[in-house]
């Protein structure tokens, strides 16, 4: 049992604890706060001065299947044989030795979702992973985590400039229908006992219908957005909206919705027609709408590094500094459907946090140690 004394404490709730103590046992939290009783077998660790926050979540990151500086042999996210994919698994592509993951710890991030990238309507299952361990299979939080789908230019530009289906957002829209619409019916078989042969990606879709995964979709023009709360609404399965780049156009038609988002990456250049309007702007609307957002970087887009920027980034231009930090992480984790495990520095929840030399939005704040399951994976005090 380990007792980390002394620190400003950030909880990840909006709770910020003066000179409190954070008490880990055995890969949990036992306790945090200003006022502790510390057993006496405790190992006390001073921590004057530091900061200790929750690890950090990203909730779209294409980690481990997009790898770094390898070049089209590390381009494992896009399975662009067709536009609809459900059959693939991000985790059968994961490479847990990929740089990003140590960018990952460095930074304090210690939870990510991986997931397909955008070019497919429907992109197949994604996982969440702690981001330190050499098998990716022990790494696992949750898996299957979401099932993938995009709308918009992505999967147009992809299979419209082949001559193929989609080129139009009509398509888009027609073959996530179809796909949907032929699980339900591979289902009504199995129900039936009528089902003469196996699909493996009606099997994987299949879980969304049931409500097992809700889908994760990329988005970014309020039209698309809509489009989706339309479909979601006629198949009666739960989403996410991801990315939401145009969120702020529809706050407000947002709000009715039971719907979670993740904005990001605005750190990112314009670099198409679907961004011209990216800006922090997009958080602001949503926060005064109330609907329930996290932050993302989009990994290797926005690289995960700058996580933590991005939420400073957004504070400086208008955002509460709560509502920055819990949309990187108990926010992030309910989006995730996590946060029963992470996201907060709470008793019985998984010993994942951070030591920091200043607050985490001071400019001259460093990571100095990440903890995951309370061993040490980055830094050494």
């Amino acid at each position: 049992m380990k007792a980390y004394v002394g620190a400003t404490i950030i909880t990840g709730t909006g709770e910020v604890l003066e000179k409190a103590a954070l008490l880990v046992n055995e890969g949990k939290v036992v306790d945090a706060g200003e006022r502790i009783d510390l057993p006496e077998e405790a190992e006390v660790i001073d921590m004057e001065g530091k900061y200790i926050t929750p690890g950090l979540i990203d909730v779209h990151t294409h980690i481990g299947v997009f790898e770094e500086g390898i070049g089209p042999a590390g381009h494992d996210f896009n399975e662009t044989s067709a536009a609809a994919t459900p059959h693939v698994r991000a985790i059968d592509g994961i490479n847990p030795f990929d740089q990003g993951f140590l960018d990952a710890r460095a930074a304090g991030v210690t939870t990510v979702q991986i997931m397909p990238g955008s070019a497919n309507v429907i992109g197949g299952e994604m996982s969440i992973l702690k981001t330190a361990g050499t098998i990716t299979d022990e790494m696992i939080v949750k898996s299957p985590s979401g099932m993938k789908a995009a709308f918009g230019e992505n999967p147009k530009r992809v299979h419209g400039g082949k001559g193929k289906e989609p080129m139009t957002r009509m398509g888009v829209a027609a073959i996530f229908r179809s796909q949907l619409m032929k699980a339900q019916d591979y289902l009504k078989e199995q129900k039936e006992g009528t089902l003469k042969r196996r699909d493996l990606g009606m099997e994987q879709l299949a879980k969304v219908i049931k409500k097992e995964i809700p889908l994760r979709i990329h988005a970014h023009r309020s039209d698309d957005i809509v489009t989706i709360l339309r479909l979601i609404k006629e198949f009666e399965v739960e989403a996410t909206i991801e990315h939401c780049t145009e969120g702020h156009l529809i706050a407000e038609y947002l709000s009715k919705h039971p719907i979670r988002v993740s904005v990001g990456p605005t750190m990112t250049s314009r670099t198409k027609v679907e961004l011209n309007d990216k800006g922090w702007h997009t958080l602001l609307e949503l926060e005064a709408q109330c609907v329930p957002f996290a932050i993302t970087t989009d990994h290797p887009v926005v690289t995960i590094e700058h996580l933590i920027t991005s939420a400073h980034t957004a504070v400086k231009n208008g955002l509460s500094e709560q509502s920055a930090l819990k949309a990187i992480m108990i926010r992030a984790a309910e989006h995730l459907g996590i946060a029963d495990r992470v996201g907060s520095l709470e008793p019985g929840k998984d010993a994942d946090f951070v030591i920091w030399s200043h607050h985490p939005f001071n400019v001259h704040a460093n990571v100095m140690q990440t903890f995951i399951n309370g061993k040490t994976v980055y830094g050494e005090l």
